[in-house]
């Protein structure tokens, strides 16, 4: 009894401590107060090359925080690609208030610059494979979008929405070997089934409705969710992660500007 007492003492501990970090954080950051979604920047942020002047194939995939409060405990992910000699990338993501104005929550359009930043938030660079690879995997990409189970559903908690999209596309074309961010909320909510390759295609996970579950794999370590919150552990790159934190140390092609054929990770 008494070391049940001291591990439930442990937990709660733990967990004040996040509270007060996410709390802070919430007070402190600038897009938490920004007060006007429709004026924020959507400036691009130079990871994606100048179609114009980048010849081979490229894809890449990205995150950024959501829009507000949401944005200390939320990402939103999606996918840019450019077929060899194309003029613009074509963007994938699912975006929640499409779904009322168009009956569909998948949204593709063709821009020139995919690293928009998301209402403000600069976008990290998840994924970038380019050339013959790229060229592979943008055309297994329509039949999985195709095979997307709920285009005309979308729930921010705990999905369906923009990131159980992308987390499906991943698991459908497994040589895009995409670890999501722990920020992902979404990222767990399996379609159909409570077992599943892992995003990156590194191994399996578990997951009942996105709500609880685990993750273990090669690529992304071992991850927890709780109700939507992410916590983990990578051994095999000394990272942990936190909800509201994300990964420490962040992934280095977060930063880096380097694609995939360099061997970021």
């Amino acid at each position: 009894m008494r070391k049940f007492l001291i591990l439930v003492r442990g937990l709660a501990l733990v967990i004040a401590i996040l509270a007060g970090g996410l709390l802070l954080r919430m007070a402190l950051d600038s897009r938490v107060q920004a007060a006007d979604w429709r004026t924020a920047s959507t400036a691009p942020v130079g990871w994606a090359p100048d179609p114009g002047d980048y010849e081979p194939a490229i894809v890449q995939a990205y995150a950024a925080s959501t829009v507000g409060w949401r944005g200390t405990f939320g990402d939103h992910c999606w996918i840019a690609v450019k077929p060899a000699g194309a003029s613009h990338y074509r963007r994938y993501e699912v975006i929640g208030f499409r779904l009322a104005r168009t009956g569909s929550a998948v949204v593709e359009t063709d821009t020139p610059t995919p690293d928009q930043r998301w209402y403000g938030s600069p976008p990290k660079l998840l994924q970038d494979i380019r050339g013959a690879e790229a060229e592979k995997i943008i055309a297994a990409l329509p039949a999985a979008v195709a095979a997307y189970p709920y285009p005309r559903e979308y729930r921010v908690w705990p999905g369906p929405n923009s990131n159980t999209f992308i987390a499906h596309l991943a698991r459908e074309i497994p040589e895009l070997r995409l670890a999501m961010p722990g920020k992902a909320i979404g990222k767990d909510y399996l379609t159909g089934t409570v077992l599943a390759r892992a995003p990156s295609g590194t191994g399996f996970q578990f997951s009942i409705a996105g709500v609880l579950g685990f993750l273990v794999a090669w690529q992304e370590g071992v991850e927890v969710n709780v109700l939507g919150l992410v916590f983990g552990a990578d051994p095999m790159h000394f990272a942990i992660t936190l909800p509201g934190v994300g990964r420490i140390p962040a992934r280095s092609d977060w930063t880096g500007g380097k694609h995939d054929s360099e061997q970021l990770d």
